[in-house]
């Protein structure tokens, strides 16, 4: 990348006010100040939404912020980026919040977008940003200077990143810089520094020519397991073959996993059967397949067809079938997802990385992260019954330090009595929403239920090894301290998952049109355990799902739809009304059953995020298995101690 940098393009400044992006859509160049207030928050779902996300090459360039929201408008069309001659983008807080999707940075790449300035950024949208020759910057007085006309040196855009980022970033992207490296194998590092256990699993991980490991310093590790998702599959093969040629010579192809999950609930869905999009479908399914075909690396892919409505479905959404077939404690798993952390309830250091880090991953079996700090979440106590870890991370989320961003890019280490009584399914809750909390990854400390868990769901016998926890005298960035007992039903208010507010807390009655419990973060065993109390308990007292409404339950996993078989609760989800669906990400990534069809829908969902569009164009309420399943019986939100009130008064 040249040395000195010229923004003769136009800035966009993503205001809170719809009338003053469509004047700057319209030609009109702005000011910071006639900006007002930037959006915070501004989510790869509306930057590039699900529904556009159906080719994984520089075509993308029509699409960026077409799902931006300013008010309750999205006034961005497709073409205006790029027709409007665009180079610099302006945001608030956490830009590039959700998903791990380089659809996003790429598509702003592509419409002509060279530099996004923001407060801050989101850890897997900055990386990706730099991987694909993105600049970004938070010092708004290098804005100023590109208002002022001025060039740029380089050098502004690598101040307070790591040495490796720099050189990358230098580079114009990561697999520029690949192609001349040399990836030997990992050396581990000793240290008689008192560490936590991600610091630990890292460094036995190293690249050899790693000069340090503080805090921040940008490294290469070596990866256990690898592993894409048909929405990104074929756009790392993508990446691949231009940077490496095909055919790549993969690293080690029996520890890299291709998962169809994301899509192949594309025929049931409402926008991508009525909106013709159903091509694009095929074609990045086409793409993940001719992956498939044309390596020796493990698939989990679509159901059989047996011609039976419903029967569409996967073997298993990626993260949960990651935490029941591959993962173990100590080991390094990254994938195409932000919610590629679930697996960090086994113990291992699981984190989600963009298209061009998988492809990179692929060839060379390392990949690029930082040492990161630790914030350490104790949870002391008993959570009262009803209340689950969903509830937990709900509370986290709507703390002040959490929602203005002061956790982006920390470990998450989940610790305490109420945390070791939790089983792993549980604690995969916890960790699985570190994406939402904004951190690098979630992890418990494996123990006793961690073996048990392998022996029951694997056939392991595992034995634990005295290195797997942190040191007793480690440093942490903060501490969280959660008293179990003062924890009550929580919701996330629609918009944004760190909308928090306890049930009890609600002054009206909040009407539910559809209730959904599915999704990587609530599909599994212990997830179906709550809904069939609270369905099983209504029937006993003749409760099904209220007149009018739906109620939609997803399998994780085919495992987790057996374990329901054996337990005799499928009679108990037909009986109660309960439309049941086969595992799939389904409407949690708005492609199938249980998505809203119009804005005046309200959803009661245990998915992990609800940002505008999320689910379809309805408002979207987050909340725990035991109440979404209440908030069905009931027809509006309600908690299951509640309803069982009701019950009895």
């Amino acid at each position: 990348m040249e040395d000195i940098i010229r923004f003769d393009g136009r800035v966009l400044f993503l205001s809170d006010d719809p009338a003053i992006v469509r004047r700057q859509i319209a030609g009109e160049s702005i000011t910071r100040v006639q900006a007002g207030a930037l959006r915070d928050n501004v989510s790869t779902d509306e930057i590039t939404p699900v529904t556009v996300m159906l080719t994984y090459d520089e075509r993308l360039g029509r699409y960026p912020y077409v799902g931006f929201k300013a008010g309750n408008e999205t006034p961005i069309g497709e073409h205006d980026v790029r027709r409007g001659g665009f180079q610099v983008t302006v945001a608030g807080k956490r830009y590039g919040k959700g998903s791990s999707r380089e659809s996003s940075p790429l598509a702003e790449l592509s419409a002509g977008i060279r530099l996004i300035v923001a407060e801050s950024f989101e850890r897997i949208y900055q990386q990706n940003c730099d991987n694909i020759g993105i600049l970004t910057t938070t010092d708004f007085g290098v804005l100023e200077r590109i208002l002022a006309g001025e060039a740029i040196p380089i050098t502004e855009f690598l101040k307070g990143r790591d040495a490796l980022t720099q050189q990358i970033i230098r580079s114009g992207g990561l697999l520029a810089y690949s192609k001349f490296a040399e990836w030997p194998a990992p050396v581990a590092r000793t240290d008689t520094r008192a560490r936590t256990l991600v610091e630990k699993i890292m460094a036995q991980r190293l690249h050899p020519s790693t000069p340090g490991t503080d805090h921040g310093d940008g490294v290469f590790v070596r990866v256990d397991w690898r592993f894409s998702h048909d929405y990104f599959t074929g756009m790392c093969a993508h990446l691949m073959h231009r940077a490496f040629g095909e055919p790549a010579a993969l690293h080690d192809p029996a520890r890299i996993i291709a998962f169809q999950d994301h899509l192949v609930l594309a025929g049931q869905s409402f926008p991508h059967v009525s909106q013709g999009l159903l091509p694009g479908v095929a074609n990045l399914t086409g793409g993940h397949r001719e992956f498939v075909a044309r390596y020796p690396v493990l698939a989990h892919g679509q159901l059989a067809d047996d011609g039976e409505p419903g029967a569409e479905g996967a073997d298993g959404i990626c993260h949960a079938l990651m935490a029941e077939r591959y993962a173990l404690p100590g080991q390094i798993v990254i994938g195409t997802d932000s919610h590629t952390p679930h697996a960090g309830a086994l113990g291992c250091l699981a984190f989600g990385a963009g298209a061009t880090d998988i492809a990179n991953s692929w060839v060379t079996g390392y990949v690029r992260c930082k040492v990161p700090q630790t914030l350490r979440i104790e949870i002391d106590g008993e959570l009262a019954p009803g209340v689950t870890a969903k509830d937990v991370v709900l509370h986290l989320l709507r703390l002040d330090t959490i929602r203005s961003g002061g956790a982006i890019g920390l470990v998450f280490e989940y610790a305490g009595s109420a945390v070791r009584a939790m089983s792993v399914d549980e604690r995969a809750t916890l960790t699985n929403m570190v994406a939402e909390l904004g951190g690098f990854t979630g992890i418990v400390a494996p123990d006793e239920k961690t073996v048990a868990f392998l022996k029951a769901r694997r056939g392991i016998d595992f034995a634990l090894e005295p290195w797997m926890t942190s040191d007793a005298d480690a440093v942490y960035h903060d501490v969280i301290r959660i008293d179990a007992a003062s924890l009550t039903p929580m919701l996330a208010r629609p918009g944004d998952p760190g909308n928090g507010v306890a049930l009890a807390e609600l002054d009206t009655p909040v009407p539910i049109d559809i209730a959904y419990g599915g999704s990587c973060t609530a599909g599994k065993r212990d997830d179906f355990d709550a809904y069939h109390d609270v369905l099983s308990w209504g029937l006993a007292r003749g409760l099904r799902v209220a007149p009018g409404k739906s109620l939609f339950l997803q399998f994780g996993t085919m495992d987790v739809r057996a374990y329901c078989e054996r337990q005799g609760y499928l009679k108990t989800f037909a009986d109660a009304g309960a439309t049941l669906i086969m595992p799939g990400c389904g409407a949690c990534a708005n492609c199938g059953p249980g998505q809203s069809t119009s804005a005046g829908q309200v959803t009661i969902s245990a998915i992990n995020r609800n940002f505008p569009g999320r689910s379809g164009p309805g408002s979207v309420w987050l909340a725990s298995p035991y109440t979404v399943a209440a908030s069905a019986l009931a027809g509006r939100i309600a908690s299951f101690d509640e309803l069982k009130a009701v019950a009895t008064s």
